[in-house]
């Protein structure tokens, strides 16, 4: 839901970039999730990103790259550089960008004042910057910092400008901007996670489906397995989210033994949930995986309730693992022995034989991380049933 029209075309029709502002950026110092904030909700309103850019705090670079922007895409998103000091230069940039001499605004100028009066302290002079307009520009409310936003309209292009510190941008984008873009086409997607099978295999399982243009479906190998997306867009979402559903079981009928979850389940989620269906509470001992199973589980919310509690005993044998796990008396234990080329994976439950996957890996970290998967997606089919 998002930002930016001009004379009024649909959402489809409009052309969006997006621009981060700060040299510190620029020297890895710090992450742009901002990009990949806005980046995201632009998809969820069918609005096309066709750029992305990062410029540091320089005005002749930062003017160049605003008037690049303007000149090829409807709306662009800026996003930091609305600060008080002398490097805060977005202001100045898309003035000089559009040719427009900003003046401090008397409105914005008492707000600010009154803001530094809330808190016991004046206001220093430098944040005076920080209530200039240009004429093309209006104020787009910032209740949670001192730097309000730009919304700039002119010639058929908009430029949004917010601040870079992500929960003021957020609140701001989501509720002085998104509500201003008018309907259109929308773009829908769901992401399938699987596991035990590889990025290859599935591309070929899918066969022409990855050829599909509505829905298109694409998959990506992920941290926590391969992931399948299916996207879709059009003007109507029961129409939309009716072709995602149908593509959903058509993937599914092929490999859905391998599908672990959707969208924003992480493995722990989905392992704490059967669980607590089934009344069990799960211990762990590890070996190979150094504590990295416990981790994601503890990570998930709730999980004091349905996890018993973990050791880990490095270079341990599956005998010793089951000794110790055995002694938090859980209904449920993951074993993660020790191995330099391969580990042998148990889990045990009370009302089935135990459940074992065998994992090759050629060094220890890698040995690490696919243990970690394999054990919590061994867990997830033992508990599930």
């Amino acid at each position: 839901m998002q930002a930016a029209c001009h004379t009024a075309p649909g959402n489809a029709d409009l052309q969006a970039e997006l621009l981060s502002i700060g040299t510190e950026l620029l020297l890895g110092q710090i992450v742009d999730t901002n990009s990949a904030y806005l980046a995201g909700r632009l998809a969820g309103l069918g609005i096309d990103l066709r750029y992305l850019s990062t410029v540091g705090d320089n005005l002749g670079r930062a003017t160049e790259t605003l008037r690049r922007a303007t000149e090829r895409s409807d709306l662009v998103v800026c996003t930091g550089g609305l600060g008080p000091t002398e490097d805060d230069l977005t202001r100045e940039a898309i003035a000089a960008a559009l040719g427009e001499t900003p003046a401090v605004d008397p409105v914005l100028e008492a707000e600010l004042r009154a803001w530094f009066g809330g808190r016991g302290v004046p206001m220093p002079e430098r944040n005076r910057k920080q209530a200039w307009l240009i004429p093309s520009a209006q104020a787009l409310p910032n209740p949670l910092g001192t730097a309000p936003g730009w919304d700039v309209r002119r010639g058929g292009t908009r430029i949004i400008a917010m601040p870079g510190v992500p929960r003021e941008m957020t609140r701001m984008w989501e509720v002085e901007v998104e509500p201003t873009l008018g309907g259109g086409s929308m773009l829908r997607s769901r992401t399938l996670k699987l596991l035990g099978i590889g990025e290859s295999s599935v591309e070929e399982a899918l066969a022409e489906l990855v050829r599909s243009t509505a829905p298109t479906v694409a998959t990506y190998a992920k941290n926590d397995g391969v992931h399948v997306r299916i996207t879709d867009k059009g003007d109507d979402a029961a129409g939309v989210m009716a072709r995602i559903d149908s593509m959903d079981t058509t993937i599914r009928r092929r490999i859905g033994e391998h599908v672990w979850g959707t969208d924003e389940d992480t493995l722990g989620a989905v392992v704490g949930r059967a669980l607590r269906t089934r009344g069990w509470r799960l211990v762990v001992a590890e070996a190979i995986t150094g504590g990295d199973i416990a981790r994601a589980l503890t990570e998930t919310a709730g999980s004091e309730v349905w996890l018993a509690g973990a050791v880990v005993l490095p270079a341990a044998d599956e005998h010793t693992l089951a000794t110790h796990a055995a002694s938090l008396g859980a209904d449920v234990a993951c074993l993660a022995p020790a191995g330099e080329t391969e580990t042998s994976l148990v889990v045990r439950t009370p009302d089935r034989d135990a459940r074992r996957a065998t994992v090759h890996f050629r060094s220890a970290p890698e040995g690490r991380r696919r243990a970690t998967l394999a054990a919590l997606d061994l867990i997830r089919r033992a508990v599930i049933g």
